[in-house]
């Protein structure tokens, strides 16, 4: 199994982006779903979170501008973040619980995408 971060870059305050990730290879299921983000020197830290059925979670300091989705057809989860702050800026990974047959679930981590909010 192999996950494929895509998405970040370079925005300006107040702009938009958005994240991908794509899991590919041997696939019974995906289940929770989830982003993170890390700024140098600081701990990783959960930004948003969604179940099979489509139920969300999100930190306060993203509530509202921030939109988590995921396309399980596809085994693709997306993360839409609006009104972007400077605060923002830092390496995105996501994170998902995958199951290769029925019995057998791990969690797998992308390689993580920068984005930089700056004007």
């Amino acid at each position: 199994v192999q996950l494929q971060a895509s998405g970040g870059g370079l925005v300006q305050p107040g702009g938009s982006l958005t994240l991908s990730c794509a899991a590919s290879g041997s696939i019974y299921s995906v289940t929770w779903m989830e982003w993170y983000r890390q700024v140098p020197g600081k701990q990783r830290e959960s930004v948003a979170g969604i179940t099979t059925s489509g139920c969300t979670s999100y930190i306060d300091a993203v509530k509202g501008r921030f939109t988590i989705s995921r396309d399980n057809a596809k085994n693709t989860m997306y993360l839409l973040m609006d009104s972007l702050k400077p605060e923002d800026t830092a390496v995105y990974y996501c994170n998902l619980e995958i199951f290769s047959n029925r019995w057998a679930g791990r969690v797998y981590w992308g390689q993580g995408t920068l984005v930089t909010v700056s004007s």
